[in-house]
């Protein structure tokens, strides 16, 4: 090229190279159009247009089938382990508790308000753990590898009080002293010394609290008529005789540790259990390299998208030397891929967890249903991406994207007047209040009355021991009832509303014309346009032409 332009006057040479810079911007230019406006089609034009299959599209459905399935699995599995933990704890209050009537009193199971009471209470909890296997209905042993039954005491070490006299002399310093009975102790003589001892001699004066732990393990077999392999569980029991408050009343706590073990020897016969677990593995198995699949083809296409983003930062500042404002740019990120990137990290990892505990060599049920559950919720939501191509159902898609904004702000401002009246709350009504009792209940019973809970119960709760304490919470709960219900409640309605509005003038009038817009706006679709194929699950997703002024808005 530099040989024919040689014998040109420098003038010509210039303008012939002048030329072919353009045609060549041109050239890219329209290239970089027609990759702009692929790349904002929905699945089925893109389909239309290159015959390119929509992979992404077909494996989330898929993913969302398979994702939820194996959710159900786990969900039902979860559920008898969870119930045979529930039903424990309930039989070890009724056989540990002397006079448990099977409802808790508050947040503690029941009280005693006598010496003999005390007494009585402590030596049936070792009675009973001596009766344990002829009298306990359940799959239920001694943990003979701990400390057995263990008994502790906590007091002041020295504690002198004369209510009448008003006089008090106290060392708050503490001591703690324990004493142990081994399961195979207690029907000996050294268990009837230790019970006759004088530590069992309790000074309720300067008694702070008792406190009696115990381990004891047992078997699930219920899960075997589920064809599950049965699980081993090891239950660290603890009763509190809790004397803090030195009031004449004794709060008795019960506490029940469970953790699940794997049985380290068992034999079934007679079952297809094995075979189950193994089906239930190899579908996890599937699971993972769908997720695994979908997170390849999501990753690529953030990649793609950056790239695309660049091409057309660098282009609009060559010809049109300027900067791409931050809006255009963020349309080249979508926030959906970024979505089901985090679903199927969850997923994988959920997934591995859950085929460890399905083979019993795990036993982190917690994190696993947390990875699980939210991994679905994640998948369920990403759904809205493919309603949004279509103009009916995107509304609220981009009703929530115009608001958010806007609700956050708003909800900073209310969080303030929310947090000062949860403080005045607190401090003033919670000694006469027990839904104010402490912050995290207040707050509760606050957010209750906002959506109107429990109003007149809110009302008629507070003691009336004080009537300038009383006249206040008048005031108190008219004036927050009053102002965020018929205020800020209707104040954040009108912005979702207000977004609402602006978004249904949008599609009848159009959207704001970005420079991204205005640069596809002359590159027509004749082009993709070819002729339609007789694949009836393609032609339903086809999107009309008036919709597509909303491409760019998803």
């Amino acid at each position: 090229m530099e040989i024919s332009l040689k014998y040109l006057p420098g003038g010509r040479a210039a303008a012939s190279g002048s030329m072919m810079a353009q045609s060549d911007l041109d050239l890219e230019e329209m290239t970089l159009k027609e990759d702009l406006k692929f790349y904002f089609m929905n699945p089925c034009e893109k389909y239309r247009a290159r015959r390119q299959i929509p992979w992404k599209l077909a494996l989330q459905i898929l993913k969302i089938l398979m994702v939820t399935t194996q959710l159900i699995f786990f969900g039902l599995s979860n559920q008898l382990v969870v119930s045979f933990k529930e039903e424990n704890t309930v039989a070890f209050k009724h056989l540990f508790l002397k006079g448990y009537s099977g409802v808790d009193e508050d947040d503690y199971s029941c009280s005693i308000y006598t010496q003999q009471d005390a007494y009585d209470s402590i030596f049936y909890v070792i009675n009973q753990y001596r009766q344990l296997k002829s009298i306990s209905l359940g799959t239920l042993g001694y943990d003979h590898e701990g400390a057995g039954l263990k008994i502790c005491k906590q007091q002041y070490k020295k504690h002198t009080m004369l209510p009448s006299n008003d006089t008090l002399n106290i060392d708050v310093s503490t001591e703690t002293e324990c004493i142990f009975f081994k399961p195979q102790e207690l029907a000996g003589k050294k268990a009837e010394l230790k019970l006759n001892s004088s530590f069992f001699n309790l000074e309720f004066y300067r008694l702070i609290q008792v406190e009696i732990s115990f381990k004891l393990k047992g078997i699930a077999l219920q899960t075997i008529h589920a064809r599950e392999l049965p699980d081993c569980y090891a239950f660290q029991n603890t009763i509190t005789f809790n004397n803090r408050a030195h009031s004449g009343k004794i709060k008795i706590y019960f506490d029940s540790d469970t953790d699940i073990q794997e049985c380290k020897d068992w034999h079934i016969f007679g079952s297809v259990l094995q075979k189950n677990t193994q089906y239930i593995l190899v579908f996890d198995g599937f699971v993972i390299l769908s997720c695994f699949a979908s997170l390849i083809l999501c990753t690529r296409s953030i990649v793609l998208a950056l790239r695309l983003q660049k091409r057309f930062v660098n282009f609009f500042r060559q010809k049109y030397k300027r900067r791409v404002c931050d809006s255009d740019r963020l349309e080249f990120i979508n926030g959906w891929y970024i979505l089901v990137i985090i679903s199927d990290v969850m997923t994988i990892i959920g997934s591995v967890l859950k085929m460890e505990i399905k083979a019993k060599n795990l036993t982190s049920y917690d994190v696993c249903s947390i990875l699980l559950g939210t991994s679905t919720l994640f998948v369920w939501v990403g759904v809205i991406r493919y309603l949004g191509y279509f103009q009916t159902y995107n509304v609220l898609i981009l009703t929530m994207q115009a608001s958010l904004p806007k609700v956050l702000r708003f909800c900073c401002c209310a969080g303030m007047i929310y947090l000062g009246y949860t403080f005045c709350g607190w401090i003033v009504l919670g000694p006469y209040h027990e839904k104010f009792e402490d912050l995290n209940t207040v707050a509760e019973c606050l957010f209750s009355l906002v959506n109107g809970d429990d109003m007149f119960a809110t009302f008629a709760q507070i003691q009336q021991k004080s009537t300038l304490v009383w006249l206040f919470s008048r005031l108190y709960l008219y004036s927050f009832i009053s102002l965020f219900i018929y205020m800020i409640l209707s104040l954040f309605i009108a912005l979702i509303t207000d977004s609402y509005d602006t978004i249904k003038k949008y599609q009848q009038s159009g959207f704001p014309v970005t420079d991204l817009h205005t640069f596809l706006k002359d590159h027509g679709s004749a082009d993709y346009r070819k002729e339609q194929t007789s694949m009836s699950f393609i032609c339903c997703c086809r999107r009309q032409q008036s919709d597509d002024n909303l491409i760019l808005i998803n």
